[in-house]
C-alpha cells in the first residue's frame, strides 16, 4: 500500500520500514541457496522504495560474516545504490548533535545532508553479533558502508565498564522522535552493567513528554543461560516502542510489556539459518507510522523467502506400523519416513502456487525421536531420494532422543526490581568464572577437565568475556601443557598412558587454590597480551629461521646499539640472566642487548612455539623457546563536549527500579502512558483503507 492513496499520511507522520537480521552472504557459495539472501534484501529495499518511507532502520546483522566476500559487499552495496539514491527530498531534520549520534565515523554527520551526495532513502543501522567491530582500530563492515555515504551507523560504544546512550533526534512538522540504539555487546558483560547501575539513556531536557521514544537493541531475547540474555525488565520505562534485533523468529506484532508499559516488536530474520522451529515462522518486515505520541504498526510479508517446514515425529508412538522387536524394522521405519517427507513436499507445492516469487525447492527437516528401543539408520542414501526436490538434501532427517527430565527441578523465578536494587557489592557475585567453574562442578566424568584446573579456566574465561583477550583461553592451554611436559621429564615418568595420567592429576591437583594457579593464570593473560601486541614491523624485523630466535627489545641500562652479527647470548629469560617479566627458568637463543654471555635483556617477544602432545614430548624433547610480556595497552577514553547549538540532555533515572516512587512522578507517568495510541494492521488482508491513528484513544494502552 504506497503512500499516494493514503490520506493519513501527511506532514506530521514519520513512514519507517524496520527489518533485522538480514544477514548477507549467507550459505553464498551454495548452488541452490547461494542468492537467497541478496534476492530477499532487493525486495525489502524495494518495498521502502514503493512506500516511499522517510528512512529504513535495521536493527544489526545486515551481513552474516564478520568480513563479508567481495561477493556479498559488492551485492550489497549494488542495491543500496539502486534504492537509496535519488532525487526526493528528505522531509525529516535531525535537531541532535550528530558528532555525538555518529561519533565513530571520520564523517560525523547523516548521510543525507553530505554535499557531495544525493540520498533519497536515508538507512539507519546497528551493528549486529555477526558484523560487530573488530581489530585494532574496531572496524566493522558497516563502517565501510558509512563511510561510502550509503548507512547511518549509530549504538556504538567504546567503553567496557559502562554505557551512555545519546539518543537520534528526529522531528517531521509536530511528530518528534527519539531514537536510541545499542549495538550488539556480549550479553553477560551488558547483563552486568544494567545490574551495575551502569546503563544511562539521556533524554532531551525541554518537553520530555512530547518525544516518541525508539530503542533498538540487539541482543539475546530468550533466556539461555543465569545471565546469557537481557530481561525486558532492565529497559527504561519511558520508551514507547523496542524494537529487538538477533532472536530470528517473527513476532512483528508489538507486544506489550505490562511492567514497564512499553511494547516490544521482533522483526525476525529474512533468511532460514537455522532449521530449527522459530525459523519455520512465515517471515515478515514492518511499516511503522508514527504521529505524535500514536503509533501504527503494518505488517508486510516477505514473498522472496524460501520455503521451510519442519515436523517431529516420534517413532514409539506408531507400534501399530513397527516395532523394535520386528527384523525389518529398519526398512518400515524408513518408508514412514519417506511418506512424511512427501506429505511435507505436497504442502509446500501447494503453498507455492500462485507465488513465482519464492524459490521452487523447499527447506525440509523431519525430526524423528527413536527413543524406546529403536535405532537410527544411516541417511545417506536415504537423502539421495530428494536431491533434486528439496533445497537441503543432506540434512533433512535429524534423528534425536528423549531425555527424561530431572525431578524436582523447577526453574526460580527472578526478581528483577530485587536484584537491580541490590547493592554493587553484591552483583560482583555474578562472575563468569563462577559458572564456568560451576559447570564442570555438574558435567559428566568424560566432561571433566583433566589438564587444567577450574578456577585456571575460569579466570581465562573472564578475560575473554570483559577484555577480549581472545588469546587468553589458548595460551592457557599451551603454556600448561609446556609446563606438566616439562614435569614429567623431570620425573622420568614411565612413557604409559596410565603413569602419565595418573602423574598428570596428581600435578593438577597440587596446584589447586595455590598462589601457582594464579601465577599461570597471569602469565598466560601476559602472552595474550603480547601476541596481540606483536605488530607486523616486528614480525617483519624477526629471523624466520629454522632456530626460532627470540627477537630482545633494547634494554633500559644500555643504549648501545646491538651488533649486526648474530651470536650467543643470554636473553631476558636466559638461564642466568635477569628478567623483569617472569620467574621461569629458559635457554634463549638469539641477539641480546649486549654481546656475548651475560647480557641482561628486559622483555622478549618469540616467534609461536609448536605444541606437541605428552607422548611426542616423550619421544623428542625439545628445547622450549620463551615468552616475554608486553605492557598493557592503554584505553582512550573520548569525552565530548557540548555544542552551543545542540538540544541539551538530563540523564534519564537510574535503571534501579525503587518502590518509593513519588506521587507526582507516578502521575505524570501514568499520563504520559496513556496516550500512547497504538494500532496494528496486517498487510495480508488490507480490503479497505484504515486511519492507524483513529480510536487511539486511552483505553489503547491499558
Amino acid at each position: 500500500m504506497t503512500s499516494s492513496g493514503n490520506t493519513m499520511d501527511d506532514e506530521d507522520t514519520f513512514k519507517i520500514l524496520i527489518a533485522t537480521d538480514i544477514h548477507l552472504g549467507y550459505l553464498e557459495k551454495d548452488a541452490v541457496r547461494g542468492n537467497d539472501t541478496f534476492v530477499t534484501f532487493d525486495e525489502i529495499m524495494k518495498h521502502a522504495k514503493e512506500n516511499e518511507v522517510d528512512f529504513i532502520l535495521l536493527g544489526g546483522d545486515l551481513f552474516h560474516d564478520n568480513k563479508p566476500s567481495r561477493k556479498a559487499m559488492h551485492s550489497c552495496l549494488e542495491i543500496m545504490r539502486k534504492y537509496c539514491m535519488g532525487d526526493t527530498p528528505i522531509l525529516f531534520d535531525i535537531i541532535s548533535d550528530q558528532a555525538v549520534n555518529f561519533d565513530n565515523s571520520r564523517f560525523p554527520w547523516v548521510n543525507y545532508q553530505d554535499e557531495n551526495l544525493n540520498i533519497s532513502t536515508p538507512v539507519f543501522s546497528v551493528h549486529g553479533n555477526h558484523d560487530d567491530p573488530t581489530g585494532a582500530d574496531g572496524l566493522c563492515a558497516l563502517d565501510l558502508l558509512s563511510c561510502a555515504g550509503l548507512v547511518n551507523h549509530f549504538g556504538r560504544s567504546r567503553s567496557v565498564e559502562k554505557l551512555e546512550i545519546s539518543p537520534i533526534l528526529l522531528q517531521k512538522g509536530s511528530t518528534k522522535i527519539a531514537l536510541y540504539g545499542i549495538g550488539s555487546i556480549p550479553d553477560e558483560r551488558l547483563y552486568r552493567m544494567f545490574v551495575n547501575k551502569q546503563v544511562t539513556m539521556l533524554r532531551p531536557r525541554e518537553d520530555e513528554e512530547s518525544w516518541f521514544n525508539m530503542f533498538v537493541i540487539h541482543q539475546n531475547r530468550s533466556k539461555h543461560g543465569a545471565t546469557n540474555y537481557i530481561p525486558e525488565q532492565f529497559l527504561d520505562d519511558f520508551l514507547d516502542l523496542v524494537i529487538w534485533g538477533h532472536e530470528h523468529e517473527c513476532k512483528i506484532t508489538p507486544a506489550r510489556n505490562e511492567q514497564q508499559l512499553f511494547y516490544v516488536t521482533q522483526p525476525g530474520s529474512s533468511v532460514v539459518t537455522s532449521l530449527s522451529p522459530g525459523e519455520a515462522v512465515k517471515k515478515h518486515i514492518g511499516l511503522l507510522r508514527v504521529k505524535g505520541r500514536k503509533m501504527n504498526l503494518q505488517k508486510i510479508p516477505l514473498q522472496t523467502v524460501r520455503q521451510f517446514l519442519i515436523e517431529d515425529v516420534t517413532l514409539a508412538n506408531h507400534t501399530d506400523l513397527f516395532s523394535p522387536e520386528q527384523p525389518n524394522v529398519m526398512q518400515k521405519i524408513q518408508a514412514f519416513c519417506q511418506q512424511k517427507v512427501e506429505e511435507m513436499l505436497e504442502e509446500a507445492e501447494r503453498d507455492r502456487l500462485g507465488n513465482p516469487l519464492m524459490p521452487e525447492k523447499p527447506l525440509i527437516r523431519l525430526r524423528v525421536d527413536y527413543s524406546g528401543g529403536f535405532e537410527p539408520f544411516t541417511t545417506m542414501r536415504f537423502s539421495q531420494k530428494f536431491v533434486d526436490r528439496v533445497a537441503n538434501p543432506k540434512d533433512i532427517l535429524h534423528f534425536t532422543r528423549h531425555r527424561e527430565s530431572k525431578d524436582n527441578v523447577k526453574e526460580e523465578a527472578i526478581d528483577f526490581d530485587m536484584l537491580l536494587s541490590r547493592p554493587s557489592s553484591e552483583v560482583l557475585q555474578l562472575r563468569v568464572e563462577d559458572l564456568v567453574k560451576e559447570y564442570f562442578q555438574t558435567a559428566e566424568k568424560n566432561m571433566q577437565l583433566s589438564l587444567l584446573t577450574e578456577q585456571g579456566m575460569g579466570k581465562a574465561v573472564q578475560e575473554y568475556v570483559d577484555k577480549e583477550e581472545r588469546d587468553a583461553i589458548e595460551e592457557l592451554i599451551n603454556y600448561q601443557l609446556e609446563k606438566t611436559q616439562r614435569y614429567l621429564r623431570e620425573r622420568r615418568v614411565e612413557a604409559s598412558e596410565e603413569k602419565i595420567d595418573e602423574e598428570i592429576r596428581r600435578f593438577r591437583d597440587s596446584k589447586r587454590n595455590t598462589a601457582e594457579e594464579d601465577e599461570e593464570v597471569q602469565e598466560a593473560i601476559s602472552r595474550a597480551k603480547a601476541h596481540r601486541d606483536r605488530g607486523d614491523s616486528v614480525r617483519d624485523d624477526a629471523d624466520l629461521s629454522d632456530e626460532l630466535p627470540d627477537i630482545t627489545m633494547e634494554s633500559d641500562e644500555d643504549s648501545a646499539p646491538a651488533p649486526s652479527g648474530r651470536g650467543r647470548g643470554r636473553g631476558a629469560r636466559g638461564r642466568g640472566g635477569r628478567s623483569q617479566s617472569t620467574t621461569a627458568r629458559g635457554r634463549a637463543r638469539g641477539a641480546g642487548s649486549q654481546s656475548g654471555r651475560g647480557g641482561r635483556g628486559q622483555k622478549t617477544l618469540s616467534s609461536p612455539v609448536k605444541t606437541k602432545s605428552i607422548m611426542e614430548a616423550f619421544q623428542a624433547p625439545a628445547p622450549r623457546a620463551s615468552r616475554g610480556t608486553a605492557k598493557k595497552s592503554v584505553e582512550i577514553i573520548i569525552d565530548d563536549s557540548d555544542s552551543e547549538d545542540d538540544s541539551s540532555f538530563v540523564p534519564s533515572k537510574p535503571v534501579q527500579r525503587t518502590s518509593s516512587i513519588t506521587s507526582s512522578k507516578r502521575s505524570s507517568q501514568s499520563q504520559s502512558q496513556s496516550y500512547k495510541g497504538v494500532c496494528f494492521d496486517d498487510d495480508d488482508d488490507d480490503e479497505d483503507e484504515f486511519d492507524p491513528f483513529k480510536g487511539s484513544s486511552r483505553q489503547g494502552r491499558r
